[in-house]
Order: structure tokens, then sequence, then C-alpha cells
């Protein structure tokens, strides 16, 4: 589930057919969802019998007593997304790590079965700043040693955005 170089996370997401519009395409309001499905499986710990990869390790939910709220997301669509058996290949790591937020970054890609020798293509990048609450209080919550620990590694430039204009 990481690149040999380390800092990306790869998280193969299905599509869905209900994830496209009219226009034969993924609907960018499913493009969230597809990201907060990534995000869920690369960060929040796993019930028992299910795999997740090491990054996997915040209790989230009210049950945990712990929130991840959304503070900030940005989406730079680059090509249509066509409806395809295969997974995409949701890759993320970290733009930064902050006392109690993360920047979550995120390459939608074509399925890596089908790189072949031309590579992937890269639907959409995408960013998000995510911040850990106490779902008791409301009150941000520092990140642990243990997150830490776990994110490091996948720390990396964050995304730059093409000009606004």
């Amino acid at each position: 589930m990481t690149d040999a170089g380390g800092i990306r996370l790869h998280v193969p997401i299905h599509l869905r057919w209900g994830d496209l519009d009219a226009f034969n395409h993924v609907n960018n309001t499913s493009m969230l969802k597809l990201l907060e499905e990534a995000r869920v499986r690369a960060f929040w710990r796993p019930l028992p019998g299910e795999d997740a990869p090491g990054t996997a390790v915040i209790d989230s939910g009210i049950t945990g007593g712990v929130l991840t709220l959304i503070a900030r997301q940005e989406i730079e669509y680059l090509q249509p997304v066509p409806y395809q058996r295969h997974p995409l290949d949701v890759q993320l790591w970290f733009g930064k790590l902050g006392g109690s937020s993360i920047e979550v970054c995120y390459e939608v890609c074509s399925p890596r079965e089908n790189a072949g020798d031309g590579g992937q293509t890269v639907y959409a990048r995408a960013s998000a700043v995510i911040v850990k609450v106490d779902a008791a209080t409301g009150r941000p919550l520092k990140l642990s040693g243990e997150e830490r620990a776990a994110w490091e590694p996948y720390v990396g430039e964050p995304i730059e955005f093409s000009r606004r204009g």
C-alpha cells in the first residue's frame, strides 16, 4: 500500500455506477465521497478482523471519544474520471502535521492494474485540513505520539494547485 519512496499510501477505491452523472463521468460531489472513503480506510483504526495500513491509528467516532472534522478542503479536477471496474488508486500523504490538525494530500489516479508503460493518469488533486477534536467537549486534541510516529514517514510536499485566475 505504500510507494517505494515511502511517502505515499495507496488506497484502492472502487467506483459505483451511482458515482457517475449524466455526462458519464464521476460527478464532482461523488469525488468528495471517494476521498472520504480513502481517508477513513487509511487513518481509522480497523475493527477486529479487518485489514488496515499502519497509518490507521485514529479511534474516531463518538464512541471512541474523538472526532475528525474537516476544516478546509480543495479539489482540482484535471480530467474526467470514466467508469471502470478496476479500483481507482487514491494516493495519500501528509502536507503537514500540526498540533491538533493534519493536512491530507491526495491524488486520484487511474487503476494501478492499467498503468502500463504510459504511467497512471491523475484525474484530480485534493487537500483537506482535518482537526482532531474531543467528542465530548468539542475542543481540539493534540496529535498523539502514536499518530505522529505512524504518519511522519508519509509527510511530503503539499499539493500545489494551479494558478487561480
